[in-house]
C-alpha cells in the first residue's frame, strides 16, 4: 500500500480515527497536513510527530477551511488525497425532542463540512492529475438508526454525495470513495453510549453489549483498522475502485 511523497489532508485527526488515519499515512512515508477543533490534541501530535502540519479549524466554517487550506498548499505544494473524516455524533432522542440548531449543527459539520473541504480540495487534485477522496460515512449511513435521526440523515447524505462526485470527478483521475465505520473503540463512542443510555434509561454496559451483539462478529473495531482499509483505497493497490461504499463494521447487522 504504497503512499510515500503523497500529500495528504485529513480533517478532525487530532485523535481517535482521525489520528489513527493521519498516524498511517505518516508511516508511510506520505506529507500529512491535518486539522482539529482540539488545540491541545493539535500540539500534541505535532508534538510527537516532527514534520507534521497541524490548522486549528472546525470545517464547518468555510472561512477557516480556507485558511487551513491555503496552508497545507503552501507547505505541502499541492494535494494528492482528502480524507474527509471531520464529524460530530450529534443529539440522542426522539425527533420531536430534537431543536432545528441541533439538526443543523450536525449537518453543518458532518456534511457541510465536506463540501468546503472538496471544494477545495478538487481544483488541486485535477492540477495533479488525479487523486483520492475518501468521505467517513458510518453504519447509519446505509440503515436507520432511532434516537439518532440527524447523525444517520447526515451520512446517508455522505454515501450520495460520495457516489454522485465519483461519477463527476472520475474523467479528471479524482476517485471517491466512503468508509463506513461500525461501532469504534475510543472516547467518541464511550460518549455515544453514554447518551444513549440516559435516553433509554438504562445501563451503559447493556448499551455497550448491545452493540457487540449486533456485529457478526461481535466486537468492537479499532481505529487502525480503519486507516489500513482508507491506506488501501489510496494506494496503488486501489487504483481502479471509485463509488464504492466500503463497510468496516464487523457486519453491523442493525442499528436498533
Amino acid at each position: 500500500m504504497q503512499v510515500e511523497g503523497k500529500r495528504v489532508i485529513v480533517t478532525a485527526a487530532a485523535d481517535g480515527i482521525g489520528r489513527a488515519i493521519a498516524d498511517g499515512f505518516l508511516d508511510g512515508g506520505a506529507q500529512v497536513h491535518v486539522c482539529d477543533v482540539n488545540a491541545d490534541a493539535l500540539e500534541k501530535f505535532a508534538n510527537e510527530r516532527p514534520g507534521l502540519g497541524v490548522h486549528l479549524a472546525d470545517v464547518s466554517d468555510a472561512n477557516a477551511v480556507d485558511a487551513m487550506f491555503d496552508a497545507a498548499e503552501a507547505d505541502m505544494g499541492g494535494l494528492d488525497i482528502l480524507i474527509n473524516n471531520a464529524g460530530i455524533a450529534g443529539p440522542t432522542g426522539t425527533l420531536e425532542s430534537m431543536t432545528g440548531d441541533d439538526w443543523r449543527r450536525t449537518l453543518d459539520v458532518n456534511v457541510v463540512g465536506m463540501f468546503h473541504c472538496l471544494k477545495r480540495a478538487l481544483p488541486l487534485m485535477k492540477a495533479a492529475g488525479g487523486g483520492a477522496v475518501i468521505n467517513l460515512a458510518s453504519s447509519a449511513g446505509i440503515m436507520g438508526y432511532p434516537l439518532r435521526t440527524p447523525y444517520a440523515a447526515s451520512k446517508w447524505a455522505v454515501v450520495g454525495l460520495t457516489k454522485s462526485l465519483a461519477m463527476e470527478a472520475g474523467p479528471d483521475g479524482v476517485r471517491v470513495n466512503a468508509i463506513c465505520p461500525g461501532p469504534v473503540t475510543g472516547e467518541r463512542m464511550e460518549r455515544v453510549i453514554a447518551a444513549e443510555a440516559a435516553a433509554k434509561n438504562v445501563p451503559e454496559d447493556d448499551i455497550r453489549a448491545s452493540y457487540t451483539s449486533l456485529t457478526s462478529l461481535r466486537s468492537f473495531i479499532d481505529p487502525e483498522e480503519i486507516a489500513s482499509s482508507i491506506l488501501f483505497l489510496c494506494s496503488d493497490a486501489g487504483a481502479k475502485i471509485t463509488g464504492q461504499v466500503l463497510s468496516v463494521d464487523g457486519n453491523t447487522e442493525s442499528l436498533r
